[in-house]
């Protein structure tokens, strides 16, 4: 191929052609004197117009042709050489760009400068697949850990919904529909159907840590990102309504996406790997883009006032379920600021995503403007591992050359090189099929968040029911819309029907005095679900009640899952609810008293109630619900 080596433009991209054709196409510029008097058959001029390629056969071409065969000799996007073969319209297309990009070569060389930077090399993602992977395995040893030290609280057989409760109606409901045991799997996808006792449950979660450290350590990464996928939906399903929020939904879609990343090898060596699927790392990019997409269009399409006159954020610091004391002094910002903030945000979850998919600087600015706003959402509020999460789905908007500086430097010899790769990977035509079926069925929850009404195929919506129970394929968006107030219960016990004495949890807030503090990654699922319950109300969350018996009986799995029990001896005769509204407090306020909090009572949630009422009226106990909730489910 001969082209004008004077050009900028022509010099970049004939250094990309190089890597794709791989050696089999040999590049002089027409300036060089050893071509002198070769091609006498095309003048000098027109070698100046268009890049030539002179075939073995004696045959030239020009043009869009000359590319195209040129990448079809290097085995790349041979299509595109076969379409112009084919198709007088998609040649005539082709050559008339191609002329236009000819005549512009001066400014868009700078256009392509700033679109994918001063690198021509394709960009190595070996190392960013080494660093995706190390935090997965943090972030499933994070959710592995912090459920398994509340586990015995929530769902334990002395907990607040027993796991082994939901299992008995799960069996009384599909033996009533007379499913056959494999269905039983498929629609309550969990190992709880062998046993759901305590130590059972205790042996998924250990085995969950220790596929995370196996993870974490290189070892086997397929399978133990399939392991880790099927053991953290297997205890999904048992924990409703502990595990039913959108970052769990989101870890599990974020898993099974990575068993496809994951090299084929039972020792993970960077320097020894194949790249990783560039389908797959797109899929990742794509669930990331939606992510951040839909987060912001939930806000706008909700209808809320609050988002749409910009004025959200000067409640949200207050009103969110677990806010730290940065929080706090973020709420004191002044409300041009607060306004400021919510437009910035629009911007980052509806303008930004639109990078992921661009050039690499653009790519590389994505991630900075997402894992900043990730940041500041930590320095927030307690979301447990979800920003973290986040965060590492920027990762796959890098590359190892932005990730050299942050990595130790290695030997020549263990640098990843292609005469040399011996890990295997997923063949093409499996991430191809991947990525067929991975698509429609994320576009369906897509297009119903962003509210594009489409209709589907009958086989592609059967197949989307019937994936639904795996949690795999998802959509988000959270705050669509914002809580203006901020109710919360305070949970008290009595002995004699007229002394109460709080019970303290461990995060939530409860005394004025004491700061909202961080307690991200770690997760407390009592205490967010407490925020959802005061929302709610009693009827909405039948499991309160179970948590009260709990306390009536001073069930100890229940006590640790509090900061502190005012009966430690003996369990209370009385327990009773009550709902507060608590507001932050000013810094004139704070600076005087020490309090971060101030509160108004507006009655009761739940009366007092005692062993006997639970005794005489058994619908009380939230055990009745648990068939209307696997109803639901199934």
């Amino acid at each position: 191929m001969v082209f004008d080596g004077d050009c900028q433009f022509c010099r970049r991209w004939i250094a990309r052609w190089k890597h794709a054709t791989a050696g089999k196409v040999d590049y002089l510029p027409f300036q060089d004197e050893s071509l002198a008097g070769r091609f006498p058959e095309v003048p000098r001029q027109d070698l100046e117009e268009a890049v030539h390629l002179f075939l073995p056969d004696g045959s030239v071409c020009r043009g869009a042709e000359a590319v195209f065969r040129a990448l079809a000799e290097g085995g790349r996007l041979r299509w595109f050489s076969r379409f112009y073969r084919k198709f007088p319209s998609f040649a005539d297309l082709s050559e008339t760009l191609y002329e236009e990009v000819a005549q512009h070569r001066a400014s868009l060389s700078k256009l392509d400068r700033v679109y994918a930077g001063a690198g021509v090399e394709p960009p190595s993602c070996v190392w960013m697949r080494f660093v995706f992977l190390r935090g997965l395995a943090l972030v499933y040893l994070i959710a592995f850990l912090s459920f398994g030290m509340q586990m015995d609280g929530l769902i334990g057989s002395h907990g607040i919904a027993p796991a082994a409760d939901y299992m008995a109606a799960a069996r009384t409901e599909l033996a009533r529909a007379r499913a056959a045991d494999l269905e039983h799997f498929h629609l309550l996808p969990t190992l709880a159907w062998r046993s759901a006792s305590d130590r059972a449950l205790h042996w998924q979660c250990g085995l969950g840590v220790a596929c995370g450290l196996a993870l974490l350590a290189g070892v086997a990464p397929t399978l133990m990102l399939l392991l880790l996928w099927a053991l953290y939906l297997s205890l999904c399903t048992i924990s409703s309504p502990f595990l039913n929020f959108q970052w769990d939904n989101l870890l599990l879609e974020t898993g099974f996406l990575a068993v496809f990343f994951a090299p084929l090898q039972w020792r993970e060596r960077p320097s020894r790997q194949a790249p990783p699927p560039a389908l797959v790392v797109w899929l990742l990019r794509w669930l990331l883009f939606r992510l951040m997409f839909e987060s912001g269009c939930v806000k706008l399409l909700s209808g809320d006032p609050s988002w749409w006159n910009l004025a959200a954020l000067r409640v949200h610091y207050e009103t969110q379920p677990l806010p730290t004391w940065i929080g706090w002094h973020a709420h004191q910002l002044p409300p041009g600021f607060q306004s400021c903030s919510v437009l910035v945000m629009f911007l980052i979850e509806l303008v930004a995503p639109a990078f992921i998919f661009s050039g690499r600087r653009f790519r590389l600015f994505a991630a900075v403007v997402f894992v900043s706003f990730q940041v500041l959402i930590i320095l927030t509020g307690n979301y447990g591992f979800f920003n973290w999460l986040a965060i590492l789905l920027c990762v796959p908007l890098l590359d190892d050359k932005a990730l050299r500086r942050f990595r130790r430097k290695t030997a020549a010899a263990d640098e990843p090189n292609p005469a040399v790769l011996r890990a295997a990977r997923w063949p093409w035509p499996a991430t191809l099929g991947l990525t067929a079926v991975v698509v429609p069925l994320t576009l369906i929850p897509f297009l119903l968040t962003v509210q594009v009404n489409q209709s589907w195929p009958a086989p592609v919506l059967a197949l989307y029911g019937w994936v639904q129970p795996f949690r795999t394929f998802n959509s988000y968006g959270l705050f669509a819309v914002m809580t203006p107030t901020r109710p919360e219960i305070i949970v008290q016990g009595s002995d004699d029907g007229r002394t109460w004495r709080d019970y303290e949890f461990k995060y939530k807030p409860g005394e004025s005095k004491r700061a909202p503090g961080f307690v991200a990654p770690y997760l407390p699922r009592l205490d967010w679900q407490m925020w959802f319950a005061a929302l709610e109300g009693p009827r909405a969350n039948p499991w309160f009640l179970r948590f009260e018996l709990g306390l009536l009986q001073n069930s100890p799995p229940v006590a640790a899952l509090l900061r502190r029990n005012p009966f430690p001896s003996a369990p209370p005769r009385y327990v009773r609810a009550l709902l507060y509204e608590y507001y932050f407090t000013d810094r004139a306020t704070h600076r005087a008293t020490g309090q971060w909090w101030r509160r108004e009572l507006k009655g009761l949630y739940l009366p007092p109630l005692s062993l006997e009422d639970f005794r005489r009226t058994p619908g009380l106990t939230a055990s009745a619900s648990l068939l209307t909730d696997v109803r639901a489910r199934l």
